[in-house]
């Protein structure tokens, strides 16, 4: 991805007002922070709900209030919708949600509760724990009243900690079914493409991609591969333009929108919000190069998404090193909300964290690894050459691992290392077993291949002997089916992304079969998760507690119920869109 600083796609729009005109000129270069001018601005719409950001969150909150009866619009910086949603694998981490209890989950609200609170512990208040919980079911069910999305669940992604009290080890996340474009009409040419595109001419779910890195070695895995390749083929007959993962959700929610006649503008940033004797009551965006006003009756709901692409906001936050071109959400992610709320006086929080991930910085793209680093026949080193973390743990407590023992034992770059056996065996990214990576992959210095452990250390400069050690002792941990040293395998959830013909434990293989390969592991993200804090109701919140009048937010512009913990797939979308429910609700007066 592109590296980004700071709000670099206002500024040509704010070239052109000052050529434009001197009133709006002075507006924008204050910030807008003086309401007397701001309120000089051209006017360019009054609504009951002026929502910043199209992502699931955005287009969440401004279904429901719409569907409340008020009126509303969405302002989105990106010249597409659905933000980092659309470029998702779409899972979403709703417990007791109505898909999940149709199928059989024997999830309670009383499990649900115990396991949230063991996996957040106290960096998250109890009040909006289970105001997450107890409102994101009928978030679920709303959506599907109201839009043509249905969700489908993805049985047998664990909890990511499925022996803690409440956990699921058959999992409770869900994703969107498959969807036909052709329902937006000319509006689907605005959707924000995809992270990784879906192979050609197949229709693939998320919960397809476990058993696709196996389709060479395994029966269910040619099936599962068959089974795509199957729905391709009858959405082609039928002339429709198959969607899945958050291609599928962020076009549900905007045909929602289009139904519910609710405006989306796009190429329109958010400046400042407009306050009015403490209450937010308005937006100063830049529309079609020249700022305005959007007056808002009700509230003003952000879910304008993280502050990923803002290097100086990175630097300032989060630990070092960090990359701007390290993370896959949305580029347009500079925290522009979080910025505008700060100066309204917003508190924020958990502003150091990120929903982490190892992620390897491919050319143009970064790479997010969910099964390559779970696969058995590979580990993770880090630049003294020694394991240092169980690889298939959650990829956030990886990252965590990473940044934690950086200091004293060197870990940012760490290291994939895998053998050929595993390479003729498994799907890596989009490369299929046996075909040879790109030669940028290696130019770039994100892979390295040698024909011994001794030359790959010495190409990626770690001891050699250090290395080949370190995998002997892995081989013979392999070999007996126990990882003493790091518990690789011990949770049900260590065994999502890996090959059940493998045995005696299906995460690990030893490295035997010449050449090696080595793959550097930066601390990626999906995006950052701390923002401004807000109570159950999803009103944020000044430093002392109290509530800035009309100021709702959702999604990353948010700080993450899950505060520094992950608890299963779909834990960044499922709140993002159950707390939009909730803000929209609030405005409305119906929650």
């Amino acid at each position: 991805m592109t590296p980004s600083t700071e709000t670099h796609a206002q500024l040509p729009g704010r070239r052109r007002v000052l050529a434009g005109g001197a009133v709006a000129a002075l507006g924008v270069a204050a910030g807008v922070r003086d309401s007397a001018r701001a309120a000089e601005l051209p006017l360019l719409g009054t609504y009951d709900v002026v929502v910043i950001g199209s992502g699931a969150a955005g287009m969440t909150a401004a279904l429901t209030a719409a569907k409340q009866g008020l009126s509303c619009v969405v302002v989105e910086k990106a010249p597409t919708f659905g933000g980092s949603a659309a470029r998702s694998g779409a899972g979403i981490w709703i417990p007791n949600n109505p898909v999940i209890l149709a199928a059989g989950v024997p999830d309670t609200p009383a499990k649900a509760a115990a396991y949230l609170s063991a996996v957040v512990g106290a960096d998250v208040p109890a009040d909006r724990q289970q105001s997450f919980l107890s409102h994101g079911p009928a978030m679920i069910s709303f959506v599907m009243a109201n839009s043509p999305l249905r969700f489908r669940w993805m049985e047998g992604y664990s909890d990511y900690y499925p022996e803690l009290p409440g956990g699921l080890p058959n999992g409770r996340s869900i994703e969107p079914d498959q969807l036909d474009g052709n329902i937006l009409g000319s509006e689907l040419a605005h959707l924000n493409p995809p992270y990784l595109a879906v192979p050609s001419g197949m229709v693939v779910f998320s919960a397809d991609y476990k058993w696709l890195d196996l389709a060479a070695v395994s029966v269910k895995g040619a099936a599962v591969a068959t089974e795509c390749l199957a729905r391709g083929t009858k959405a082609a007959l039928l002339g429709q333009k198959p969607l899945t993962m958050g291609q599928s959700l962020a076009a549900g929610l905007r045909a929602g929108l289009q139904s519910a006649q609710v405006p989306v503008w796009l190429n329109t940033p958010l400046t400042d919000l407009y306050l009015e004797g403490g209450a937010v009551t308005g937006a100063v965006v830049t529309r079609a190069g020249v700022a305005g006003l959007v007056r808002a009756r009700r509230g003003v709901v952000v879910g304008s998404g993280g502050f990923e692409h803002n290097a100086a906001m990175r630097a300032q936050y989060q630990r070092q090193p960090i990359g701007t071109d390290w993370t896959v959400g949305a580029k347009e992610n500079t925290g522009d909300g979080i910025q505008a709320g700060q100066r309204a006086g917003a508190a924020l929080a958990l502003m150091d964290d990120a929903w982490w991930g190892p992620t390897i910085p491919l050319p143009g793209d970064p790479y997010f690894c969910l099964a390559e680093r779970t696969l058995p026949g590979g580990l993770l080193v880090n630049q003294a050459g020694s394991r240092f973390v169980n690889e298939a743990a959650p990829y956030s407590d990886v990252v965590h691992t990473m940044y934690d023992r950086n200091p004293a034992a060197p870990d940012i770059p760490a290291w994939l290392i895998v053998d050929q056996n595993y390479r003729n065996r498994y799907l890596f990214r989009d490369v299929l077993p046996t075909f040879t990576f790109p030669d940028d992959w290696y130019s770039s210095g994100a892979a390295y291949k040698a024909w011994t452990l001794d030359a790959l250390a010495t190409s990626i400069g770690v001891p050699a002997a250090a290395l080949r050690t370190t995998v002997t002792r892995f081989n013979s941990l392999a070999a007996n089916g126990k990882d003493p040293d790091f518990g690789r395998g011990d949770s049900t959830y260590d065994h999502y992304y890996t090959d059940p013909s493998i045995l005696p434990n299906s995460c690990l293989a030893p490295l035997w079969l010449a050449p090696y390969y080595a793959f550097r592991i930066v601390p990626g993200d999906l995006g950052t998760k701390g923002g401004m804090r807000t109570d159950a109701r999803a009103r944020v919140l000044r430093a002392d507690g109290s509530v800035i009048p009309g100021l709702y937010a959702a999604g990353n512009a948010s700080a993450a119920v899950m505060g520094h913990s992950y608890a299963g797939a779909g834990s960044t979308i499922g709140p993002a869109m159950t707390f939009g429910y909730v803000a929209g609700m609030d405005l409305a007066g119906a929650l």
